[in-house]
């Protein structure tokens, strides 16, 4: 090879790796938000902005992208977890799941309860940075408010 060829190589080879890394940031900064979410951006970590559903543009490698289901309902299980829903659902019981439901009622009586509470996320900064770990809050503070109506 001449040192012409060698050259005219690596420049095409330099090329094909820039334009490799124009497509990886152009492909990384477009970024699409479902009906039922809203979109939270961090900016090194730090809260900047919201965002609706549709297509939206973040600085890739800065912007980070958190979504939250915030039209969804979102149920959570007490004494017992489906393990397939349908027709014929399908329940999983565990040794945590029965210490959920056993409850001691005001006669002193053992009562098994199993519920269901659906719940929706009204804010999405909120549930993201004003509670530590929402969504093990929530379940403490159903099981404490059941056990009580129920003793």
């Amino acid at each position: 090879m001449t040192h012409m060829a060698l050259r005219r190589s690596n420049l095409n080879a330099f090329r094909f790796l820039a334009g490799l890394i124009i497509l990886i940031v152009l492909f990384s900064s477009f970024y699409q938000i479902s009906p039922e979410e809203m979109g939270v951006i961090l900016r090194f970590g730090k809260f900047v902005r919201t965002t609706d559903p549709g297509l939206h543009l973040k600085l890739p490698g800065i912007e980070q992208l958190i979504k939250v289901p915030v039209q969804r309902q979102l149920k959570m299980e007490f004494g017992f977890r489906t393990e397939m829903p349908g027709i014929r659902t399908e329940y999983r019981v565990t040794p945590e799941t029965q210490r959920e439901a056993r409850m001691l009622t005001g006669d002193l009586n053992v009562a098994d309860v199993e519920w269901i509470v659906q719940y929706k996320i009204k804010d999405a900064y909120n549930y993201l940075f004003k509670l530590r770990d929402a969504e093990s809050t929530f379940h403490y503070m159903n099981e404490a408010i059941v056990r009580k109506i129920v003793g």
